[in-house]
């Protein structure tokens, strides 16, 4: 092809190009001044007319056009009817090139004369393609064959094509930059070229029959990833000419052929898409060209799929494969934060936060296919979606129609996914050709799900690095270690940290497993794991530093504090009752809450519900545990008292001074989604804890009857991104165990500040960059603080402490401050080191959370809890220790007397089990007696305490 024909070439497809725009562009124009009833006629006019230019140019071009046509023709679900209808002559054969050029290039190729290769060769072509014709043919052995001869100067032809079609599309990106096609392009002039070498096809063919397990005969092997197609063997390759082996089909467009063989045509789109499934999410190497041209349907009962034409594959790294699989499964399950993480992993960036379009998207990619006679409603409805979408994201970039039109929410689009989209997308149109309804979600879950439990399944027995590589910091720690493998192998954990602190220093910092159900990845020791009522005793921490500083006062009313709380018999509801869960509102927001879930994420309404409650006992009377209802009270109760946002005080509180930044959340803020672990359930414990009777300790709307029930509920809503947000302060904690073990090391020490966390611990705690997100509610002028001392605090022997441990006098830690420590700066000399060597000043703080000493009168003496926190007891009664455990099994908790603090995270939610044995193990190894709560799972029970025992973690 000299540069005439080049010029020329070039010429008409851009002219052509620029009629159709400007056509439409017209036609957008005139509709404005077109009545309703008349718009129709007039967009099916100019589909027709600009059907028909399309398809005159293509069969005058041929080349990669023919491509371009064959895929438009299958896109029955979007395109207009006249193009669908006007395109499909494309499918079925181009006009045939000379027979002397076929003869030519088999001869040139093979080295042999016609009469030395065949024993026959028939010269009218079966097919003509853009690239091939195929000629059916028979070899000196008697075997039937079909032989595949590429164009002569195809390859000048595909190449200047591919140039046109890139410039083209440069064009309408400057035009419309709302329509940027440039990342499917420039991956298709990567693999385009890669068509015209048919030894790559053949060994492609070679490779993709092997992968599926290909067999002319069905051997009745048909387990629940097995599919059934047919590939034909491959007998001889050139560059230029491929000999496969001859199978009678039907086309897939001749539906009158089907029909007459009494083909399921619904079986056999399904069993293509399965081939697909497989192809893309085990193998990781499939076919990026399923238009209908490249099916045949056998003609012999049972009737199968034979697929054709293996010039277009991809291959795709583990990496991508796995982020498919995430991507796909995670869209099913509604989990942003996994299709976040799918998008990180695969490359695919955005240009902003906008998960909920970021899912919308991705169901739409994946949704259900529709027929063919209702492509106009789904194009308007997708029309309506985008318009949606990019509303959203014209909102929240605050930009006007012109820079919208300019913005591309894409950063970067990894080729890979280019080829895979293309597949769903012919997919998707061979379906709506066929008239068939085709659930992608269905078929291709078990794909999915097969390529992640691959890695996801390999536990500690046969994955050597299933615990993180970490440094061993104790001999206790080894022994966990040993433990978390014996567990694991018994597919009680899926992922799980678990850190430890004696006498301020760190002696476990552990772990292992995975992320999620369908997250492979490591879990490592900055992981955030979702830990439920354990945000209970850091929300109850940041009421505790206000008293501290003199900004609450643990007697005071809190109608005085936090105006319009006091209406419906509240006004008499103390602070300490809130702490000490006496407050009445034990089912407050329960109502509100079942009915509308997603409630829960919306900060002010739910302060709004709980002004409204009622309290249901007298407060001060009864302890019943306030499992939703208590984090909305403190955080109410902590905004109006410091006149801050929720998130400033707990920055300030605790995450600072701890030094814990980008470890601890209440409310995630964009930039973590990467570290987030996701929540499955131990569906053994949930079998058990269903037929356990009611409790009376528990609220009517908490019972183990409803728990069960909301268990089964809760990790597909907290494993949304909506939900892991949004601040709900009794129960969407995210952080390490790490961060939380250092807390409870504070705590356990009075206060004061341990030295820094173990430099081994990669990376070093603390080293994220910490943002919060902060709600948008306004703060209220702030109010007078009170002083130190409280004067509504009753006056009690001060040596009187929680169950009455006589021989302990008080629980104060080091009372200095900064600037009397003299050795300080010798001590630790880490650059990171706080102006304050405590979080808390109160010499009497432990009694204070104990509700113990002089803080005695402010809680119920037989209750489970002091103020905030559950009092854990021990048999023989000689350690003070307290803490917060959530439902699932993740704890903190701290032994004052024995200066030990330990947590763990799991995603694995069980009710206790797992927990308690790794509880048990540590604090038996350095002599610390275990807790009741965590001991009961050394010994085995039966009857009424078995069951009391089973449901009192989730009370913590």
């Amino acid at each position: 092809m000299g540069w005439g024909n080049i010029y020329i070439r070039r010429v008409r497809v851009f002219t052509m190009a620029l009629a159709i725009y400007l056509d439409y562009k017209s036609v957008q124009w005139r509709e404005k001044w077109t009545s309703k009833s008349g718009q129709d006629t007039l967009w099916e006019k100019a589909h027709e007319r600009n059907a028909k230019r399309v398809l005159s140019l293509i069969l005058e071009m041929e080349g990669l056009w023919v491509k371009l046509g064959q895929y438009m023709s299958t896109r029955a679900d979007v395109l207009p009817p006249a193009y669908i209808r006007l395109l499909k002559l494309l499918q079925d054969s181009l006009p045939p090139r000379p027979l002397e050029e076929v003869y030519d290039t088999v001869q040139k190729e093979l080295g042999k004369s016609m009469g030395e290769l065949f024993a026959d060769f028939v010269n009218e072509p079966l097919a003509t393609a853009s690239i091939a014709q195929v000629h059916r043919a028979t070899l000196l052995n008697g075997q039937e064959v079909v032989v595949k001869v590429q164009h002569d100067g195809i390859k000048t032809v595909i190449l200047e094509d591919l140039k046109n079609a890139k410039s083209i599309i440069d064009w309408i990106a400057r035009a419309e930059p709302q329509y940027n096609f440039n990342p499917m392009i420039d991956e298709w002039c990567k693999e385009a070229p890669k068509e015209l070498d048919f030894n790559h096809e053949a060994e492609n063919t070679r490779t993709v029959a092997k992968n599926l397990g290909c067999r002319n005969q069905p051997d009745g092997n048909m387990n629940a990833n097995r599919v059934n197609v047919l590939i034909p063997d491959v007998i001889q390759s050139t560059e230029k000419v491929l000999v496969l082996e001859y199978m009678d089909g039907i086309r897939l467009n001749d539906l009158e052929s089907l029909d007459a063989f009494g083909v399921d045509k619904q079986k056999i789109v399904e069993e293509i898409t399965r081939a697909y499934a497989h192809q893309i999410y085990v193998d990781g190497f499939f076919n990026g060209d399923p238009h209908p041209g490249n099916f045949l349907v056998s003609k012999e009962s049972p009737h199968r799929p034979i697929l054709l034409d293996f010039g277009l594959t991809k291959k795709l790294s583990n990496t991508i494969k796995q982020g498919l699989a995430k991507m796909f499964l995670s869209s099913i399950e509604g989990d942003h934060v996994a299709l976040l993480s799918a998008f990180a992993e695969m490359g695919l960036k955005l240009s902003l936060d906008l998960p909920e379009q970021a899912m919308e998207v991705t169901a739409v990619f994946f949704r259900a296919t529709t027929p063919a006679n209702e492509s106009n409603k789904t194009m308007k409805s997708l029309a309506d979606q985008t318009a949606k979408n990019m509303k959203a994201i014209q909102e929240k970039m605050n930009l006007n129609k012109k820079e919208m039109k300019r913005f591309n929410p894409v950063d970067a689009f990894p080729g890979d996914i280019v080829i895979f989209g293309r597949v769903l997308n012919l997919l998707r149109g061979l379906a709506a050709t066929m008239n068939v309804h085709i659930v992608y979600m269905d078929i291709m879950r078990p794909f999915a799900e097969s390529v992640l439990s691959g890695f996801i399944d390999k536990g500690p027995s046969v994955n050597d690095r299933w615990i993180f590589d970490s440094p061993v910091h104790s001999n206790v720690e080894a022994k966990l270690r040993q433990l978390l493998i014996e567990l694991g192998s018994n597919d009680k954990i899926l992922g799980i940290q678990v850190c430890a602190y004696k006498d301020g220093e760190v002696i476990i910092d552990t772990a292992a497993g995975v992320l999620g159900k369908y997250d492979p990845r490591p879990v490592k020791s900055d992981s955030l794991f979702p830990v439920f009522s354990v945000t209970k005793g850091i929300t109850a921490g940041m009421m505790h530093w206000l008293v501290d500083n003199g900004k609450l006062s643990l007697g005071e009313n809190v109608t005085n504090i936090w105006p319009g709380f006091g209406s419906n018999g509240k006004d008499s509801i103390k602070v300490h009752h809130v702490l000490n869960h006496t407050s009445g509102l034990h089912n407050a927001m329960a109502d509100v809450t079942r009915e509308n879930p997603l409630l829960m994420s919306d900060w002010d309404e739910c302060l709004n519900s709980i002004c409204k409650s009622a309290p249901e006992t007298e407060p001060g009377k009864e302890q019943i545990y306030h499992y939703l209802s208590f984090g909305w009270l403190c955080g109410g109760i902590i905004e109006n008292a410091s006149g801050k946002k929720f998130q400033e005080i707990l920055e300030e509180a605790i995450i600072r001074p701890l030094h814990i930044e980008g470890e601890l959340y209440i409310g995630i803020p964009p930039g973590v989604e990467s570290r987030l672990a996701a929540l499955t359930v131990d569906t053994d414990d949930l079998r058990m804890l269903s037929a356990i009777s009611g409790h009376p300790d528990l609220p009517s709307s908490f019972q183990p009857q409803q728990i069960a029930q909301i268990a089964t509920t809760l990790p597909a809503l907290f494993n949304t991104l909506h939900a892991r947000r949004a601040i709900i302060p009794a129960a969407n904690g995210h952080l390490s165990a790490r961060a939380l073990a250092r807390y409870y090391a504070a705590l356990a020490d009075g206060g004061k500040i341990p030295p820094p966390h173990s430099s081994a611990s990669k990376p070093v705690l603390g080293s994220h960059p910490h943002i919060p997100k902060l709600s948008s509610w306004k703060a209220p002028k702030i109010r007078k603080c009170f002083g130190q001392k409280e004067a509504t605090l009753p006056s009690t022997d001060i040596s009187k402490s929680y169950e009455q441990v006589s021989h302990v006098k008080n629980f104060e830690g080091n009372t200095e401050d900064t600037s009397s420590n003299k050795n300080s700066s010798k001590t630790n000399s880490n650059p990171r080191t706080h102006a304050t060597s405590k979080v808390l000043r109160n010499p009497k703080v432990i009694d204070e959370f104990l509700g113990a000493g002089e803080y005695e009168n402010l809680t119920l003496p037989s209750g489970g809890f002091g103020l905030g926190f559950k009092r854990f007891s021990t048999k023989d009664g000689s350690s003070i220790a307290f803490g917060h455990s959530g439902m699932g099994g993740s704890t903190g908790f701290c032994d004052v007397t024995h200066k030990f603090a330990i947590a763990v995270t799991l995603n694995k939610m069980s009710f206790g089990g797992v927990t308690g044995k790794i509880v048990q193990l540590v604090c038996s190894e350095l002599n610390i007696p275990v807790p009741d709560d965590f001991l009961r799972f050394a010994v085995k029970q039966s009857g009424p305490d078995e069951q009391l025992n089973m449901v009192r973690p989730l009370i913590n």
